[in-house]
């Protein structure tokens, strides 16, 4: 039987053999040691609902048998070679994103997480345009390397003091807390048209590409208005810059549909694909239209990325999210949480807005003044995790409850969640 060393002892090696900048959650952390389905377990025992699915990743659940089994076939038959080798399940898998990826979208590269693919997806924007220049919207986030998070637009992320250059930055549409001080739709898209100031007078007219989230996952699941994306690639495309789509926190039917960006009916230039494709094993993938990918020809192979036991991975996962109808099972419990949500809005004056889309829905947490209440949104996750359930936090000022659970998740589950937050927020507003 194994010996956990528990979360005091965990802590402890972490602090002296980890790099500092790993946080975690909680003033009184659990050791997670085993996760089944929508549920995760502890040290000790304790049984949690799963509602945050690992920020956005264990899309069909903890450990679903017909995924483990199909990765320790993999591993036990061929774990590894080089993608300059020959192998099947790359091209099954590639072939697959060909099939379920929106419009014309067909070539992949795959590497090893999301940071790894945004990073591609620029370097190919720049070799397609032979362009060097970039924008980026305010509040998103693509990474932790050098790059990413130079084209990230939190403070909270951008811990690099020198980040790098060419890269400009346009309103986000925050509807709750707009930019320009508008409110929607009276606005028309104010800070849609921003864009076309942006590049007139912040950039030479040399720009390679936008990268946008179509949902803002860490700036508070910032969900923008039905137009948003048509008019921004109708402006991006006088410009001849072309659109990157962030989907590695909204993907594989998170929002009701395969990619969040769907809900826009936009066609990407290029894609930015990971977290959920592998259910948890290391993954990334950008793809992109075969006239703008086949402009990539010098070398550029990755000594993991596409290896068999990831690729196996993502097959498994996306026939699993097919046959097990998760994607409607999104679309459905994520009308009927964000109904349970505004509710309990309705109810307590701490919850300022609710946004989202299928089951990645936020809650922005205020005090008088839409003043960000960070510390209420930490006091509540204690709160919910000792009562047995996981909900995550993100935004601006850290001020956002976060609901991003598996895809797995029931009726029963979603009333479970509800009913401990009610509680939280009487205990919280006292």
């Amino acid at each position: 039987m194994t010996k956990y060393w528990g979360p005091e002892e965990i802590i402890k090696k972490k602090k002296e053999y980890i790099i500092p900048c790993l946080y975690h959650f909680y003033q009184e952390p659990a050791q997670i040691v085993r996760g089944e389905g929508q549920y995760l377990y502890d040290s000790t025992g304790k049984k949690y609902l799963d509602f945050f699915a690992g920020v956005s990743v264990i899309n069909a659940g903890h450990c679903h048998p017909e995924i483990t089994e199909r990765i320790c076939q993999q591993v036990k038959t061929l774990q590894h070679v080089c993608n300059i080798y020959l192998t099947q399940p790359m091209l099954e898998l590639a072939e697959k994103l060909a099939e379920i990826t929106p419009g014309r979208l067909k070539k992949s590269f795959f590497c090893n997480s999301g940071t790894e693919a945004n990073e591609g997806a620029v370097l190919l924007a720049k070799i397609a345009t032979g362009r060097s220049e970039l924008l980026a919207l305010e509040d998103g986030l693509h990474g932790r390397t050098y790059l990413t998070m130079s084209l990230t637009g939190m403070r909270f992320w951008r811990t690099d003091p020198t980040p790098a250059g060419g890269i400009s930055f346009a309103p986000n549409a925050y509807c709750y807390r707009c930019p320009l001080n508008l409110t929607y739709p009276a606005c028309d898209l104010a800070c849609a048209e921003q864009l076309r100031r942006v590049i007139e007078t912040s950039t030479s007219g040399e720009v390679a590409a936008l990268i946008a989230e179509p949902i803002q996952g860490n700036a508070g699941i910032v969900t923008p208005p039905p137009e948003y994306f048509s008019r921004l690639k109708e402006i991006l495309q006088e410009y001849g810059v072309l659109l990157i789509i962030d989907e590695v926190q909204t993907g594989f039917g998170r929002t009701g549909k395969w990619f969040a960006i769907e809900n826009w009916g936009v066609e990407p230039d290029i894609m930015t694909m990971a977290k959920a494709l592998g259910n948890g094993v290391p993954i990334g993938v950008f793809t992109s239209r075969p006239e703008i990918a086949d402009k990539y020809t010098r070398p550029g192979a990755s000594t993991l990325g596409g290896n068999p036991v990831s690729m196996t991975a993502g097959l498994a996962t996306l026939e699993v999210i097919e046959k097990e109808g998760l994607i409607q099972n999104a679309a459905k419990l994520g009308t009927y949480l964000k109904e349970k949500l505004l509710e309990l809005q309705d109810k307590h004056p701490l919850i300022g807005d609710v946004r989202g889309i299928g089951l990645m829905q936020g809650a922005e947490l205020v005090k008088e003044g839409k003043e960000p209440a960070a510390e209420e949104v930490d006091r509540i996750l204690e709160i919910m995790k000792n009562k047995g359930i996981i909900i995550g936090k993100n935004g601006r000022s850290r001020n956002v409850l976060a609901f991003q659970p598996p895809l797995v998740i029931n009726k029963d589950n979603v009333d479970e969640m509800i009913t401990a937050l009610d509680d939280a927020f009487t205990q919280v507003e006292k």
